[in-house]
């Protein structure tokens, strides 16, 4: 398989293996999508690490499997190849990118939809396609420019540039650089502690966020005010204010 799921303490492991450079040919899209859809359902996987493994996140698009695709051809993908994207950045979990050595193109749209990105020193991410004579079509016209503004992600796209993991930290295209034998072990710690904490408050605080990105300040501000009152009817909720209030903040145990 070229990508796996691997479930160990809550944390799901989605990993890219198709050697020597992860690149991302319609099968490997395919089962992005099946795995997304999978940890969003199993209740065992409380959040989510993208990893490609030591040397390299995933440096793209199959490019000689698209070379031989003609525009009928990609009207008819186009569509499942966004899917495939979109089911991970739905996953209703926290989802963290480990990010090592390159993530181009559809391997730095993989990134955008987590929500949030850890690279090592070696990393080096960019969306390239421009230089194909293309745009990225994977989600980064979309992603990319809500995550780190207009005018720097028109500045990527345009010139299809590469940036270093410092250039990407100032950015804002990365959250954290960390030596790169440390990039996994680092993202799994970040997944593991969120593992631990309130399932049904985690989802609605992701899907309160993603959702008013998208929509007004009024109508995001009603998309949290319903989701506010719902975790009321919830047991972590209970379980949350009792132990503040018996033993203090941050003691809960919400497993």
């Amino acid at each position: 398989m070229t990508v796996n799921l691997e479930v160990a303490e809550g944390v799901g492991t989605l990993r890219l293996d198709r050697p020597p450079m992860n690149a991302l040919d319609v099968a490997t899209q395919d089962r992005i999508k099946e795995l997304a859809e999978e940890a969003t359902r199993r209740e065992d996987v409380r959040a989510v690490v993208i990893y490609g493994g030591e040397k390299v996140f995933a440096a793209g698009a199959d490019i000689k499997e698209m070379q031989a695709m003609d525009h009928t051809a990609m009207v008819l993908r186009a569509r499942a190849l966004q899917d495939a994207f979109t089911a991970v950045a739905r996953i209703p979990k926290p989802v963290v990118a480990a990010v090592t050595g390159y993530a181009l193109g559809g391997g730095c749209e993989l990134a955008l939809c987590a929500d949030y990105r850890i690279a090592g020193e070696n990393a080096k991410l960019g969306q390239p396609e421009i230089l194909l004579g293309l745009i990225p079509g994977a989600g980064g016209t979309q992603r990319l420019p809500r995550l780190i503004g207009p005018s720097k992600a028109k500045d990527l796209i345009f010139t299809g540039r590469m940036v270093k993991a410092d250039e990407a930290l100032a950015l804002g295209l990365v959250d954290r650089v960390v030596p790169a034998g440390e990039v996994y072990e680092q993202a799994h710690a970040w997944a593991a502690r969120l593992a631990q904490g309130p399932a049904l408050a985690l989802r609605a605080a992701k899907e309160a966020v993603d959702a008013g990105l998208e929509t007004d300040i009024d109508t995001g501000l009603t998309v949290e005010r319903n989701w506010f009152a719902g975790l009321f009817a919830t047991e972590d909720r209970e379980r949350g204010m009792r132990s503040f209030v018996e033993e203090g903040p941050g003691k809960a145990k919400f497993l």
